[in-house]
């Protein structure tokens, strides 16, 4: 089975262009795709928590995975890695069109694959140095250290699912819903929308609509 994964960061975004794309390769290819998947949801999120995720698990070896550019997969390197071994592990062919990339279990692909590797493992590092250099400074200059407990805590948990919170409002649900669903409270909510002007249209959006809808 050939698959086309097609993603976009919000919902104001439309994926027809990647479709074209992938569509004029694969008849270069002389390739059949027989399924579209399309998300809604920001490259930074883990694959686990996307539709990416479910797809890898349900794939078989054999089959192909068709995506215009490798950011398409994740906006992080060492998340790309993990996919692209995953996809290695399985057997799964997964071809980018923009890069022209091809990884397969071919010794060009595994020799791409370790480049990718390491430049993945010098970000690693480059981040934890980055960090300890941060926390000692910070320790240097007298701030404490360590996790904030709270609203904090719980604000933080809307901020890594921002893209996903978005994607919620949109397709109509409830800011009640959203609160239940990431376990947090209304107040927690609403001290968040207002650091972010993407939430803040998509509520303001969800409104209006449900207004015009009663009307």
């Amino acid at each position: 089975m050939t698959i086309g994964y097609l993603r976009v960061s919000t919902g104001k975004q439309h994926p027809a262009n990647q479709k074209d794309e992938i569509r004029r390769f694969a008849a270069q290819k002389n390739i059949s795709v027989d399924r579209w998947v399309v998300e809604v949801a920001s490259g930074s999120v883990n694959r686990h928590e996307r539709k990416l995720g479910r797809l890898l698990n349900t794939m078989h070896a054999g089959d192909t995975l068709i995506v215009t550019e490798i950011s398409r997969l994740s906006r992080t390197l060492t998340e790309i890695m993990s996919i692209m071994g995953r996809c290695l592990d399985k057997g799964i062919l997964l071809y980018t069109t923009k890069e022209g990339y091809t990884f397969d279990n071919t010794i060009n692909s595994k020799v791409l694959c370790f480049a990718f590797g390491l430049v993945a493992e010098i970000e690693r590092n480059l981040i934890s140095m980055r960090t300890k250099e941060a926390l000692a400074m910070r320790k240097a200059e007298g701030m404490k250290l360590g996790r904030r407990t709270g609203s904090y805590t719980k604000t933080n948990i809307l901020r890594s699912h921002r893209a996903e919170v978005v994607s919620m409002l949109e397709n109509g649900d409830s800011i009640a819903a959203i609160c239940r669903h990431f376990g947090v409270s209304r107040e927690t909510f609403a001290r968040f929308r207002t650091d972010f002007p993407e939430v803040e249209d998509a509520v303001r959006s969800t409104a209006y609509f449900r207004k015009a809808k009663k009307l």
